[in-house]
């Protein structure tokens, strides 16, 4: 397992570059970090219309950097990654409507994929 899906499994929060360092909540699946943003959830401005965004976690253990590294950054379609979606939602704590909380994703937020960028040889 590598120290980025390590790190991405094991804390539920990262930071992520955009017009500042902005704190998100996640979840790991498929080799992949899916965060939500928009529709009353994270604001994370910029991120759905970038290609690539820096990407810091941190450790669960002192809370300091883990690893930074950057992600590709790829809005989903939420009916064909119904997966990672369901295992975004099962991460939101205190969500006010959890019974209708993908609905409420699916009309008016973005669910965003971060594929860690392999390094170049």
């Amino acid at each position: 397992m590598s120290v980025i899906e390590e790190g991405a499994k094991k804390s539920g929060v990262l930071w992520l570059e955009l017009d500042r360092p902005r704190l998100a909540w996640h979840v790991w699946h498929g080799g992949a970090i899916y965060v939500v943003a928009g529709g009353g959830e994270q604001d994370l401005p910029g991120l759905a219309g970038t290609g690539r965004v820096g990407v810091t976690l941190r450790s669960k253990d002192n809370g300091g950097r883990l690893v930074s590294f950057e992600a590709d950054v790829e809005v989903v379609d939420q009916a064909r990654e119904a997966e990672a979606v369901a295992a975004l939602a099962k991460e939101r704590l205190n969500a006010a409507d959890a019974a209708g909380l993908t609905a409420r994703w699916a009309a008016g937020s973005q669910v965003v994929r971060l594929t860690p960028r392999r390094p170049a040889p």
